[in-house]
């Protein structure tokens, strides 16, 4: 009989954990489109630097002025990837809490939302960083460097 409580406890801890899962999908999703996006601003950025070494200077100029550019887009991706993976910790963080007070019967709810709330903080600001960056390159695409 004591092996079947033990059973449901377990049971009981993986249904609670399944759903922030879920969201550490999401952001782990979200993660994959931030470094791709870093890895083609690293690609463009080696790209023009080559070409800096043959431009004449009215070119030269152009390239440097993409270039700052580049730089400020990869500085918010590189800061909105860090968001977006400290927010995947912090699910983590809450996964684990709730299998381990599932089973050791240990009331964590203030200490879960604690850290679900931080988590969304995080990925809110990933997001932001996100719609930044994005904003960079399209006044580029639209206005020049």
């Amino acid at each position: 009989m004591a092996a079947d409580i033990a059973v449901m406890a377990i049971t009981h801890a993986i249904q609670q954990a399944v759903a922030p899962v879920f969201l550490l999908a999401g952001v782990g999703a979200i993660l994959n489109v931030l470094a791709n996006r870093l890895s083609r601003i690293v690609d463009r950025s080696r790209t023009l630097h080559a070409r800096l070494e043959t431009a004449d200077d009215p070119r030269r100029q152009g390239i440097d002025r993409e270039l700052a550019v580049l730089v400020r887009r990869g500085r918010v991706v590189h800061r909105a990837i860090g968001f977006a993976t400290t927010s995947a910790l912090l699910v983590c963080i809450v996964i684990a809490t709730l299998f381990i007070s599932a089973v050791a019967e240990w009331n964590s709810g203030l200490m879960v939302a604690a850290l679900f709330v931080l988590a969304m903080l995080f990925l809110i600001s990933a997001l932001i960083g996100f719609l930044r960056e994005i904003q960079l390159a399209t006044r580029v695409i639209l206005n020049g460097p």
